[in-house]
């Protein structure tokens, strides 16, 4: 790996240039071996008689004509597809045979040796529909006899030949790919460490790539501490201010009983340390970032569900549950706990009631929670998701709490890796749906029922 090192100054354009550099050489070194060895295609055995055949029966005849009757002694003797032409010794030849296509006229000699002492020459002419062979050869005394036929069904352009000249660019186009995934590849792990920035305690990427890519990195990882640490310290900081706020509540408490106040006065006051105790439960229960960490449990959902209605029907809420009898699955208690348990003071407090559902729908867990209250205005659904959004204005003025129910919901939703919808019901109220996926479902969960 050494040796590499040098490269390894290189930048990204520094790089992608030598890439494309390499790419071009490998095309025309491949590129000119495809080109050369076209001209030492061998001819197919068949036209090759044909031609030895031709040429030797013509040469003879026109060594045996009168010299002045040579020229229409060619014509006679020519075909539509084997043309014949005579010119005189000394004469400028109107046809010029490349010496590094002799290869041609291998197999012709082979066929028929007295043609190599004429010194017999082929080319292949491909500007035309088809492919023509073009050729000479010298008689004894000097003159040329020159001839063209057509090989079409010798060279057509078969799938082979497509191959042969396809292949060099497929093989570039796999080694550019190959190459430009290898120098991306730390991109991929930058892009994939920001999808787990501020979600859980921070993986520090291999600092590789090219220089700018590493200390893209570079920055990258000290960024995600820094947000991690100032996450731990906005979680610590809020709970350590609820938890020091139990202790006065508490006191405030005790001193309201023996202050001897008249009893409405006392159960306003106890109503607001009461109050008081809740927002900061709701905080704690937001800012906590403990139960990220904690691992999945087999947990009854179904169950869960029907215990929070029981508690809420015992309060006096007007609260039912219908659905499935037991529905296990793999979450965290506290965090899914608390998500139904907020909906369904939400639906009591809002909507004046609580219609809470657990079933199965194929292989996701399911929990609706609806209301007969005014519902939320369309416009604000994605509002009231948000910490520290109160709608008061649809949902009722007098209203406890700081906003953040439907924000611990989607948190703890979000955990378990489901969906959180919010939908108006057409004859009034809000309904609320959680979608666990099937991940989520623990094993055995087919005794479940509906």
């Amino acid at each position: 790996m050494t040796r590499w090192r040098p490269f390894r100054r290189f930048g990204l354009p520094e790089r992608l240039l030598a890439i494309l550099l390499l790419v071009t050489a490998v095309d025309f070194t491949a590129n000119t071996l495809v080109f050369d060895q076209a001209g030492t295609f061998a001819l197919h055995q068949d036209d090759a008689a044909r031609i030895a055949e031709h040429l030797t029966l013509a040469s003879r005849a026109i060594e045996q004509t009168p010299v002045a009757e040579r020229a229409k002694a060619a014509q006679h003797l020519s075909s539509p597809h084997f043309v014949l032409g005579w010119k005189p010794a000394g004469e400028r030849q109107t046809a010029s045979v490349p010496e590094h296509l002799d290869a041609l006229r291998t197999p012709v000699v082979q066929i028929a040796p007295e043609l190599a002492q004429h010194g017999l020459r082929l080319t292949m002419d491909t500007r035309k529909s088809g492919e023509n062979v073009d050729g000479a050869l010298v008689l004894a005394d000097r003159s040329v006899l020159e001839f063209r036929t057509h090989a079409s069904k010798a060279w057509g352009l078969s799938a082979g030949r497509l191959s042969l000249l396809l292949l060099p660019t497929l093989m570039l186009v796999l080694l550019a790919w190959a190459l430009f995934r290898v120098t991306l590849r730390p991109l991929a792990l930058l892009i994939d460490g920001t999808r787990r920035v501020g979600t859980a305690s921070p993986r520090e990427i291999p600092e590789r790539g090219t220089e700018e890519i590493r200390l893209l990195i570079r920055a990258f990882n000290r960024m995600q501490q820094r947000v991690y640490r100032t996450m731990q310290q906005r979680t610590q900081s809020m709970l350590a201010i609820g938890h020091d706020l139990r202790t006065p509540l508490a006191r405030l408490r005790l001193r309201l009983e023996g202050a001897g106040l008249p009893d409405d006065q006392r159960d306003a006051l106890t109503g607001d340390i009461e109050e008081m105790q809740s927002l900061l439960e709701s905080l704690q229960a937001y800012v906590d970032a403990g139960a990220d960490a904690l691992p999945a449990e087999r947990v009854d959902l179904a169950a869960m569900a029907a215990t929070l209605v029981d508690n809420a029907a015992d309060h006096g809420g007007d609260a039912t549950y219908a659905g499935a009898d037991a529905l296990p699955v793999m979450a965290r208690p506290a965090s899914i706990r608390r998500a139904i348990a907020n909906l369904v003071e939400n639906a009591l407090h809002y909507g004046g009631n609580a219609q809470v559902s657990v079933v199965r729908d194929g292989a996701d867990a399911v929990v609706t929670v609806a209301d007969d209250g005014p519902g939320i205005p369309e416009k604000r659904m994605d509002d009231v998701l948000q910490p520290f959004v109160r709608l008061d204005t649809a949902r009722g003025r007098d209203t406890p709490g700081m906003g953040l129910g439907l924000a611990i919901v989607r948190r703890a939703v979000k955990l378990e890796g489901g969906q959180l919808t919010l939908a108006n019901r057409p004859e009034g109220g809000l309904i609320v749906t959680i979608r666990l996926p099937s991940a989520a479902l623990a094993d055995g969960n087919n005794r479940a029922s509906r």
